[in-house]
């Protein structure tokens, strides 16, 4: 049974329309609604020229419509018609202009609170405890705690300063495509007023290991547990806070 063009037309229309939508309703990920209409727009104008692109193929599309208005035995057809076109237009227009009262969305979290344990490296940290276990040498062994700062910014300009930048400023190679930029180092605002727990927290686990107040988890920071080591972790560590002058926070303060 071969499918009137026209019904063929609204049903390509609407499958359009899912295809759109269908991120949004199985992966919770859905498509703004601006980039929707417009995609709607490519799309009807592409089903359009496909349709119409013979005579035949015109004829079947616009036909039933012109023979719907031109008909006199189809006044009754007609009329309904010209009621519910404007009604659902109406309607459509209103559900897209009417005022909101839905709570405005949750600002975003720079610095969320973190967890009392975390599960990394295979082992169990107690962040309410844990301690850089290369601080204490800043005073018994200045030498090697040197050596262990000198390390670790190796290891930050082998995987780091692509984001985070040579000067620690979150101004890298990369910094300019994402969205919220990487932290500033130097700023006030960043480690001068964290534990170094916090860090070790946020560089092992990455934006995957944002808790909820950390929404919407937009972070670009990978799990640098599965990329470098834990002592390399905390020499990282060393270097931030040695090359910017601040002295981490302690449980003290």
């Amino acid at each position: 049974m071969k499918i009137p063009r026209l019904l063929l037309f609204v049903i390509l229309v609407a499958l359009s329309y899912f295809i759109f939508k269908a991120p949004g309703i199985f992966l919770k990920q859905p498509i703004p609604s601006s980039l929707i209409v417009m995609y709607m727009f490519f799309a009807v104008v592409t089903i359009l020229l496909w349709m119409t692109s013979t005579e035949e193929g015109m004829q079947g599309l616009i036909g039933p419509i012109k023979r719907m208005i031109e008909d006199p035995g189809k006044k009754t057809l007609r009329n309904i018609i010209f009621v519910i076109v404007p009604i659902v237009a109406a309607g459509i227009t209103y559900m897209q202009l009417r005022p909101t009262y839905e709570a405005p969305v949750e600002l975003r979290s720079i610095h969320p609170a973190p967890p009392s344990t975390i599960k990394v490296f295979g082992k169990t940290f107690n962040l309410m405890t844990l301690e850089n276990p290369y601080r204490k040498l800043e005073k018994e062994d200045p030498q090697k705690f040197a050596q262990l700062v000198k390390e670790g910014g190796e290891v930050y300009f082998k995987n780091c300063f692509y984001c985070h930048g040579d000067k620690l400023d979150g101004r890298g190679h990369y910094a300019h495509g994402f969205n919220p930029l990487p932290a500033n180092f130097t700023d006030i605002g960043t480690i001068a007023q964290l534990q170094e727990s916090f860090l070790f927290w946020r560089i092992s686990t990455g934006g995957p290991g944002l808790p909820k107040e950390g929404a919407p988890w937009i972070s670009a920071m990978p799990v640098w547990e599965n990329f470098i080591t834990e002592d390399e972790v905390w020499k990282v560590i060393l270097f931030l806070y040695n090359y910017t002058g601040y002295v981490p926070r302690s449980w003290a303060k």
